[in-house]
């Protein structure tokens, strides 16, 4: 398990300079992953913690998308595969295959939920003019779920809005107590229907 924190030794040395240097030119950290052979980024800020895949519970009568719940130091905590909400055929699981718990706002609550992605790759820094609105056509996932595109090495990658990727109606469905063992989808990444 790997629990996300601050670079410490970047804060450790600074000097007074640098520090207003990197006030005028704030970047903002993403969270970097692969997902069907494309990378997306999510707000640091939301993410809270990466665990392996595994240990989930199918909860009967849940969205496709929702892979099912997990035991969280005690609390449920329903995974999406983000693959399946953006309508496209998971891959297989792998060794690499990771769930990042991520936690957002919801009317005024905490809202813990887990995505399904193939491979975390790592945190970026990305600054105000690395990042354009996103595209009103061609995109390969709802353009309502994409908050912008981030420019890394003249490539974009796709930078998730998770408040509109997770459905907030849909994951309330998940309650918690379901004593359904089945797991969601065997090793091999097959689905199992139980």
């Amino acid at each position: 398990m790997n629990t996300l924190a601050p670079n410490e030794s970047e804060h450790g040395d600074a000097s007074a300079s640098s520090i207003a240097d990197a006030h005028n030119e704030a970047a903002e950290q993403y969270l970097t992953f692969e997902l069907g052979g494309e990378v997306y980024g999510i707000g640091i800020l939301t993410a809270r913690e990466i665990i392996d895949y595994g240990d989930l519970t199918q909860v009967p009568m849940m969205p496709d998308f929702i892979e099912g719940v997990i035991n969280l130091r005690g609390s449920v905590v329903p995974v999406v595969n983000l693959a399946l909400r953006f309508q496209v055929t998971p891959g297989p699981i792998t060794k690499k295959t990771s769930i990042v718990i991520i936690e957002i706002e919801e009317e005024g609550a905490a809202l813990v939920i887990g995505l399904v992605v193939d491979e975390v790759r790592e945190v970026l820094d990305l600054k105000e003019d690395q990042i354009q609105p996103p595209p009103t056509l061609g995109a390969k996932i709802r353009t309502d779920f994409i908050q912008g595109m981030g420019k890394v090495n003249n490539r974009f990658m796709i930078l998730l809005d998770v408040s509109n990727v997770v459905s907030i109606a849909e994951l309330s469905q998940v309650q918690p107590g379901t004593q359904d063992e089945t797991p969601a989808r065997s090793v091999d990444g097959e689905t199992d229907h139980g």
